[in-house]
């Protein structure tokens, strides 16, 4: 999509996770809303539990230093493992902390 290169897709029950390649003739936020736009289409015509799908208005994108692409896999192909032990809110508040990033928490539930 976009000249995006997926390189992992996974997620739980609440959310997706999404590491790939951005273009150099892509924005992140223009991905973002053609994924959105595109799943969203597309799970609509799988039946009646999907028709009235949504996605969230908030969304985190987080760029990525190539010697860590690996570690990024496994961890969007353990989310059953990690939410075992962590909710995504839980996990993306100690995230953020971590790496000292600011945010006003009424923006990240939306």
């Amino acid at each position: 999509m976009l000249e995006c290169s997926p390189i992992r897709v996974g997620g739980h029950n609440d959310h997706v996770h999404i590491c790939c390649l951005l273009s150099k003739k892509v924005s992140q936020i223009k991905l973002l809303e053609e994924i959105k736009k595109q799943s969203s289409k597309w799970i609509k015509t799988k039946g009646k539990p999907y028709e009235k799908f949504y996605w969230q208005d908030g969304y985190s994108i987080f760029s990525v230093n190539p010697s860590e692409i690996n570690t990024v896999v496994k961890y969007v192909e353990n989310q059953h493992e990690h939410h075992k032990k962590r909710t995504f809110q839980e996990e993306l508040l100690a995230f953020l902390k971590k790496y000292n990033m600011e945010y006003d928490e009424r923006y990240l539930w939306n």
